[in-house]
């Protein structure tokens, strides 16, 4: 067997382990994380790390539906972001990737796949998991090396405060 290497164009089929990891345990029950992950309106309130804000947002949760936001620093630049959900497990799983467009086909340049896991607690709070996986090691030091823990780690505070007035 092969062994694993950063060559874009390895399509050996295996999974790799390309993964940058953020859990938190919320205050909340899955319902209101779901919520705040597929709502425009909720989107905008928490999902850039401040004082970056979020200018527009689409979710169409459904496998294949449609997830868009653009991210705007405070000098004004701007960062689409567009993908397409995989998989969508009301209040329980939201997949989706920046690798592939609504109708199927394969977009630009992946960067990765997210994956939101909300386990619900006995005593009503939520385990959340938050996993970027990548294609290669490059992209995810290039993810890391962005402020993934940071910046990821910023939003999911920013969520716990948007839940407690949910």
């Amino acid at each position: 067997m092969g062994t694993e290497t950063d060559n874009p164009c390895d399509t050996d089929g295996a999974a790799h382990n390309f993964d940058l990891v953020l859990e938190r345990v919320f205050d909340a029950p899955p319902e209101k994380i779901f919520r705040a992950w597929t709502e425009p309106a909720l989107i905008k309130q928490w999902l850039a790390p401040k004082p970056w804000t979020i200018t527009d947002a689409v979710c169409d949760p459904r496998p294949g539906g449609l997830t868009r936001f653009t991210m705007r620093s405070p000098d004004g630049e701007t960062f689409p972001n567009t993908g397409v959900f995989l998989e969508v497990i009301p209040n329980r799983r939201l997949v989706s990737t920046d690798g592939l467009t609504p109708d199927w086909r394969p977009a630009g340049q992946p960067f990765m796949v997210s994956r939101i896991e909300l386990e619900p607690l006995p005593d009503g709070r939520t385990k959340y998991t938050a996993t970027a996986h990548h294609w290669n090691a490059a992209t995810m030091k290039q993810h890391d090396d962005m402020g993934f823990h940071d910046g990821w780690g910023q939003c999911a505070d920013q969520l716990a405060d948007l839940l407690k007035e949910l």
